[in-house]
Protein backbone atom coordinates (compact mmCIF):
# COMPACT_ATOMS: atom_id res chain seq x y z
CA UNK A 1 0.00 0.00 0.00
CA UNK A 2 1.60 3.24 -1.01
CA UNK A 3 1.82 6.16 1.47
CA UNK A 4 -0.82 9.10 0.82
CA UNK A 5 1.48 11.35 2.63
CA UNK A 6 4.67 11.58 1.00
CA UNK A 7 3.25 10.35 -2.98
CA UNK A 8 5.80 12.11 -5.38
CA UNK A 9 2.79 14.08 -6.96
CA UNK A 10 1.79 17.30 -5.32
CA UNK A 11 -0.19 20.27 -6.18
CA UNK A 12 0.68 23.67 -5.49
CA UNK A 13 -1.77 26.09 -3.67
CA UNK A 14 -2.60 29.52 -3.98
CA UNK A 15 -0.99 30.05 -1.43
CA UNK A 16 1.91 28.45 1.17
CA UNK A 17 0.06 26.27 4.34
CA UNK A 18 1.71 27.62 7.35
CA UNK A 19 0.72 27.39 10.92
CA UNK A 20 -1.41 30.95 10.88
CA UNK A 21 -3.50 28.98 8.04
CA UNK A 22 -4.45 25.91 10.57
CA UNK A 23 -7.54 26.92 12.77
CA UNK A 24 -9.94 25.11 14.81
CA UNK A 25 -12.84 27.26 14.07
CA UNK A 26 -14.66 26.44 11.13
CA UNK A 27 -13.20 29.44 9.11
CA UNK A 28 -10.60 31.19 8.57
CA UNK A 29 -10.70 35.15 9.66
CA UNK A 30 -9.80 37.47 6.75
CA UNK A 31 -10.50 34.66 4.38
CA UNK A 32 -12.96 33.06 1.99
CA UNK A 33 -12.95 29.39 1.42
CA UNK A 34 -13.09 28.76 -2.02
CA UNK A 35 -12.57 25.11 -2.30
CA UNK A 36 -13.07 22.17 0.11
CA UNK A 37 -10.51 19.19 -0.30
CA UNK A 38 -11.74 17.41 1.95
CA UNK A 39 -10.47 15.49 5.76
CA UNK A 40 -6.84 14.95 6.47
CA UNK A 41 -5.40 13.58 9.18
CA UNK A 42 -2.52 12.77 11.25
CA UNK A 43 -1.66 9.49 12.89
CA UNK A 44 0.37 7.82 15.30
CA UNK A 45 0.29 5.27 17.72
CA UNK A 46 2.54 5.44 20.60
CA UNK A 47 3.75 3.31 23.82
CA UNK A 48 5.61 3.69 27.02
CA UNK A 49 8.74 1.86 27.43
CA UNK A 50 9.98 0.13 31.26
CA UNK A 51 12.27 3.31 31.98
CA UNK A 52 9.45 5.64 30.97
CA UNK A 53 7.30 3.88 32.97
CA UNK A 54 9.47 3.33 35.86
CA UNK A 55 10.48 7.30 36.07
CA UNK A 56 6.67 8.02 35.79
CA UNK A 57 5.65 5.61 38.34
CA UNK A 58 8.48 7.37 40.30
CA UNK A 59 6.92 10.85 39.98
CA UNK A 60 3.81 10.26 41.37
CA UNK A 61 4.73 9.52 43.84
CA UNK A 62 5.30 12.98 44.89
CA UNK A 63 2.63 14.36 42.74
CA UNK A 64 2.17 17.41 40.01
CA UNK A 65 2.79 17.45 36.40
CA UNK A 66 3.84 13.58 35.33
CA UNK A 67 6.38 15.48 32.88
CA UNK A 68 8.17 12.22 31.19
CA UNK A 69 4.69 11.44 29.85
CA UNK A 70 3.31 15.15 29.14
CA UNK A 71 6.50 15.28 27.07
CA UNK A 72 5.50 11.57 25.66
CA UNK A 73 1.96 13.67 24.81
CA UNK A 74 3.26 16.97 23.21
CA UNK A 75 5.57 14.76 20.81
CA UNK A 76 3.24 12.64 19.64
CA UNK A 77 0.64 15.73 19.21
CA UNK A 78 3.13 17.36 17.08
CA UNK A 79 3.81 13.97 14.90
CA UNK A 80 -0.03 13.63 14.48
CA UNK A 81 0.06 17.89 13.18
CA UNK A 82 2.63 17.73 10.96
CA UNK A 83 0.91 14.50 9.65
CA UNK A 84 -1.85 16.09 8.45
CA UNK A 85 -0.15 19.06 7.67
CA UNK A 86 1.57 17.10 5.10
CA UNK A 87 -1.30 15.46 3.95
CA UNK A 88 -2.92 18.70 2.84
CA UNK A 89 -0.16 19.65 1.20
CA UNK A 90 -0.12 16.86 -0.90
CA UNK A 91 -3.93 18.19 -1.88
CA UNK A 92 -2.95 21.26 -2.50
CA UNK A 93 -4.39 23.13 0.42
CA UNK A 94 -3.27 26.05 1.76
CA UNK A 95 -5.53 26.02 4.92
CA UNK A 96 -7.17 23.52 7.35
CA UNK A 97 -10.04 24.24 9.66
CA UNK A 98 -11.77 22.62 12.40
CA UNK A 99 -8.89 20.79 13.44
CA UNK A 100 -9.33 18.44 16.10
CA UNK A 101 -7.30 16.26 18.36
CA UNK A 102 -8.42 12.47 19.07
CA UNK A 103 -6.46 9.86 21.34
CA UNK A 104 -7.40 6.15 22.47
CA UNK A 105 -5.98 3.61 24.21
CA UNK A 106 -5.80 0.52 22.46
CA UNK A 107 -4.82 -1.43 25.32
CA UNK A 108 -2.64 -0.85 28.51
CA UNK A 109 0.43 1.63 27.67
CA UNK A 110 -0.71 2.12 23.82
CA UNK A 111 -2.55 5.02 22.40
CA UNK A 112 -3.42 6.11 19.45
CA UNK A 113 -3.22 9.63 18.72
CA UNK A 114 -5.47 11.34 15.39
CA UNK A 115 -5.04 15.10 14.26
CA UNK A 116 -7.84 15.79 11.73
CA UNK A 117 -9.19 18.32 10.20
CA UNK A 118 -10.84 19.46 6.75
CA UNK A 119 -7.97 20.53 4.01
CA UNK A 120 -9.55 23.75 2.01
CA UNK A 121 -8.14 26.21 -0.69
CA UNK A 122 -8.69 29.92 0.75
CA UNK A 123 -7.62 33.08 -1.06
CA UNK A 124 -7.54 36.84 1.09
CA UNK A 125 -10.62 38.59 1.55
CA UNK A 126 -10.31 42.53 0.11
CA UNK A 127 -10.55 44.87 3.14
CA UNK A 128 -13.43 46.97 3.30
CA UNK A 129 -12.36 50.54 2.61
CA UNK A 130 -14.04 53.98 3.63
CA UNK A 131 -15.38 55.83 1.00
Amino acid sequence: MSDPYNSSSTRVAASVLNDTMVTTAPELPGHRIVRNLGLVRGITVRSRSIVGNFLGGLQTIFGGNISIYTELCEQAREETYRDMVAHARQLGANAIVAVRYDATELMSGLTEVLCYGTAVVAEPQPSATPQ
